[in-house]
């Protein structure tokens, strides 16, 4: 009986785990793969994905201009305003996005309607005293501004390392030459477009910062007016510092290397009008991007040097050697390597810039694609340039008193251009049906007017 009951137990064991018997599916798994809400989005998605491709791929000249415009120089102006006024002159980045905007958006229709760069263009239409007077001022405003920025970033890495800035100054020069020599035009775009993350450091600064959102957001949008003679150059120098005539020449230019380098890669041949779509995209998102950077440097040093009473600072290597204690070592550190991030964004652009109008301005061939051999005079204009910024440094002058050169020089240049530029790119004969619409055209008119009121107030003061 035992043995029965034995072999009828094994039976049945055999087929319960022989049996098929159901087990129960997780909700979850029961929904079919063709859910209409998962594929909804799914769809959403991959629709977000290809926008923010498309939009990336979109920027280029107009998202490099914009932090060009944050180099050295134009940090020191900022940190130099926040520390001295406060959060007093935030507004202004409000009033300056869309006049550089304007003017640059003008820039880019130039260089993309007519293919041609900014010289290219005033040679074309206009008497040669007028464009090597153009030029010369553009050169040597540029020249002052290579030799602070380098300067600049020298000191910032004595800073970290602690090794003298003279041994910097030339590591730096060299390395630039090197990138701007024998890069290829499209690894050089590429790496300035991700340089232009280092901006990033003086967001992150701010957070460091215990700063008083409340009245920082009131003076934003309540315009803070001082009739004194200090807030009225600080002011001045912000206008002069955002709204640079080297930044002209580069869009314009960079916009014609864009066309050409597409054309040599048998890209897809786009409309013009698509190019224009594009490149305002690219300009507003660069001009955007500046302009907020310049209004968290100022935000920065505003809530730790005026706050704590530092408010005599000459430069930015002041102003981070200034943060440390006051906003501890991230701040610091952030601060100043972006310091090195924008001059190593910065200083291409200046040398380049220089090359561009000379070079188009005489008929030579300038072209950062070619090879040195290939343009050779193009080439040569960039490395005197970056000779003659280097020995700046070493000739004892005072980095300030460059600056400040540098600033009256921009500001000096900058309405007349800034009048070049408008009506170019008014004149049917010259844009034919592309010509500047109303609105652009009454913002090129204000920022003319407000530029000119800055260089004379320059001048006075």
């Amino acid at each position: 009986m035992r043995l029965q009951a034995l072999a009828k137990g094994r039976i049945v064991r055999r087929i319960v785990m022989t049996a098929k018997i159901p087990v129960p599916i997780p909700q979850a798994e029961q929904r079919p793969k063709d859910d209409p809400q998962h594929a909804e989005k799914r769809a959403q998605r991959g629709k977000l994905e290809k926008a923010l491709r498309r939009f990336f791929a979109i920027l280029g000249p107009g998202l490099i201009t914009g932090a060009a415009d944050d180099d050295p120089s134009g940090i020191s102006t900022y940190s130099v305003a926040g520390a001295a006024y406060g959060y007093a002159t935030l507004w202004v980045a409000l009033l300056t996005f869309p006049l550089m905007t304007a003017v640059q958006l003008m820039c880019a229709r130039l260089g993309i309607v007519t293919g041609r760069g900014l010289a290219a263009s005033v040679r074309m239409y206009y008497p040669r005293w007028v464009l090597w007077g153009a030029c010369a001022i553009l050169a040597v405003a540029n020249i002052i501004n290579i030799g602070a920025d380098l300067g600049g970033m020298a000191e910032a890495t004595q800073l970290i390392t602690h090794v003298h800035m003279l041994v910097w100054i030339p590591i730096y020069a060299v390395l630039i030459v090197v990138l701007m020599f024998w890069a290829s035009y499209k690894l050089m775009a590429e790496i300035f477009k991700w340089m232009t993350l280092v901006l990033f450091a003086y967001v992150f600064a701010s957070f460091y910062a215990h700063v008083d959102w409340r009245r920082a957001l009131i003076v934003t949008f309540v315009p803070h007016l001082e009739f004194s003679r200090g807030f009225l150059s600080v002011l001045v120098a912000i206008l002069g510092t955002t709204i640079s005539p080297y930044l002209f020449f580069w869009q314009a230019a960079e916009e014609v290397e864009e066309k050409r380098e597409k054309v040599e890669n048998h890209a897809p041949n786009k409309s013009v009008g698509y190019q224009l779509k594009c490149a305002r995209t690219d300009t507003l998102s660069g001009m955007l991007f500046s302009n907020l950077i310049m209004y968290f440097i100022i935000l920065t040093t505003a809530a730790t040097l005026h706050a704590h009473g530092k408010t005599d600072i000459t430069t930015a290597r002041e102003a981070a050697e200034a943060l440390r204690p006051l906003a501890g070592n991230g701040a610091y550190l952030l601060f100043t390597l972006g310091l090195i991030g924008t001059g190593m964004l910065g200083v291409p652009v200046l040398v380049g810039s220089c090359a561009y109008a000379i070079s188009e301005a005489a008929g030579w061939r300038a072209s950062v694609a070619d090879k040195p051999y290939q343009a050779r005079k193009f080439y040569a204009v960039m490395a005197v340039a970056m000779v003659l910024g280097l020995a700046l440094n070493f000739l004892g002058l005072n980095a300030v008193k460059m600056l400040f050169f540098s600033a009256v020089m921009n500001g000096v240049l900058a309405p007349p251009l800034i009048l070049l530029v408008i009506l170019l790119t008014s004149s049917r004969k010259v844009m034919g049906q592309r010509t500047n619409s109303p609105l652009l055209k009454s913002l090129g008119w204000v920022t003319f007017a407000i530029m000119t009121a800055a260089a004379v107030g320059m001048l006075i003061t």
